[in-house]
């Protein structure tokens, strides 16, 4: 695009957001928000190259502004290891303005040793004629149920988002925690749609099968780093306890995404990358030629070097007390497993007919061939995911 286009188009884009105006065919146009992954980043940090985590080389939110736009498109940036809860903190602020707020209480009880419960540097303003401390400015100050959004979340952003609904809300299960505004619940119809791709509801076997072998030493410390940050919530019991807490809000409309990379064994001509995996069974899943490499060592039946220890594709365990994983779970993107991106369990779910029904997910299939990180457009011989963002733009500014 030349430069005069390019102007061109970014003043139309903010004529659009001051006016908020739907453009011609669209039911709205309300912002988007952008949500990141476990060990994701925001537009902020460059880890070189001006590599985006939304479109890797390319940039997603700049190709949804321009569809069928403009529209309002942001990215934010939270704790890339942080618990649903504190990264949920963290997605409100950088929205509606105002310092980050972990909550009294919940740093008390489920705050990391030392944690503050105002991390310094961690502020957006609402209001750029006020700001004296220079704070980036926020995405959508006048956020309430006037004024919602759309909030899109890969990977760990999706349940982030489910967590910052249920705040919105509801509130906090402790009650008053010490003044954040966040959680005094109430804030209903503040998001319109949740868009969750290869999410992981359910959580993921990828956590338990590679701990499995790998040394775990264990202490106290390496108990709370474990269970109050994301690794918890992101393992398949850890989500359970999640689900009962992060409801699914009658008053918003959900979708979800499942992505695939992993094929059902063959003696030959599935797919599958045969060095890895050259002797396959029908009952197990092994990890596609185009997989990113890193994650075809954990991907298939069993972990590459490792002494027969299974790998997602083939990983089970029914110990009492614990969720069930069985064959069900064996497909994967290489980072999650497909079955659990559908919908958290035991929560409403149907699959998408073109008409979204609220308070349901609405699931919009699985995108068979991508990993989880080629539905990010990240730099790989796996398919481009350019479809799949034109799709939810008409699926959400439709609503």
């Amino acid at each position: 695009m030349s430069p005069t286009k390019t102007l061109g188009a970014r003043a139309l884009l903010a004529l659009a957001c001051l006016l908020n105006a739907a453009p011609a065919g669209a039911a709205n146009n309300d912002p988007i928000v952008l949500v990141h992954g476990f060990l994701g980043f925001g537009p902020d940090t460059d880890p070189g190259n001006a590599f985006l985590y939304w479109g890797g080389y390319h940039d997603i939110a700049a190709r949804m502004q321009l569809y069928k736009g403009p529209h309002a498109v942001y990215t934010a940036g939270v704790g890339a290891i942080s618990s649903n809860w504190d990264r949920a903190a963290e997605l409100y602020a950088q929205i509606k303005g105002g310092c980050v707020d972990y909550g009294a209480a919940h740093v008390a009880r489920y705050g990391y040793p030392g944690q503050p419960r105002r991390p310094a540097g961690k502020c957006w303003a609402a209001d750029p004629a006020n700001n004296p401390h220079g704070y980036p400015l926020a995405f959508h100050p006048q956020w309430d149920a006037a004024h919602p959004l759309h909030l899109v979340g890969h990977s760990q952003g999706g349940t982030t988002i489910r967590a910052l609904i249920q705040l919105l809300e509801h509130g906090s299960p402790d009650g008053d925690e010490g003044g954040g505004e966040l959680y005094r619940g109430g804030k209903t119809g503040w998001v319109k749609s949740v868009v969750t791709i290869s999410a992981p509801h359910n959580g993921t076997t990828l956590r338990d099968a590679v701990l499995d072998v790998m040394p775990n030493p264990r202490s106290p410390l390496r108990d709370i780093l474990d269970q109050r940050l994301a690794h918890w919530e992101m393992a398949p019991d850890g989500a359970r306890e999640f689900n009962r807490w992060a409801l699914t809000s009658p008053s918003v409309y959900y979708f979800s995404l499942g992505t695939q990379a992993t094929v059902a064994g063959a003696w030959c001509c599935n797919g599958s990358d045969r060095v890895i995996a050259p002797v396959q069974s029908s009952q197990f899943q092994y990890p596609r030629e185009d997989m990113i490499p890193y994650f075809k060592l954990f991907a298939g039946e069993l972990i590459v070097g490792s002494l027969a220890q299974p790998g997602m594709g083939s990983y089970t365990q029914s110990a009492p007390g614990r969720v069930r994983i069985d064959s069900s779970w064996f497909a994967s993107d290489g980072v999650v497993n497909t079955v659990s991106m559908r919908a958290p369990a035991g929560h409403p779910v149907r699959d998408y007919d073109g008409r979204a029904v609220k308070g349901s997910w609405n699931y919009l299939g699985t995108y068979e061939g991508y990993d989880h990180f080629d539905i990010l457009n990240w730099t790989n011989p796996g398919p481009s995911a350019d479809a799949v963002y034109d799709r939810i733009c008409d699926i959400i500014f439709g609503l």
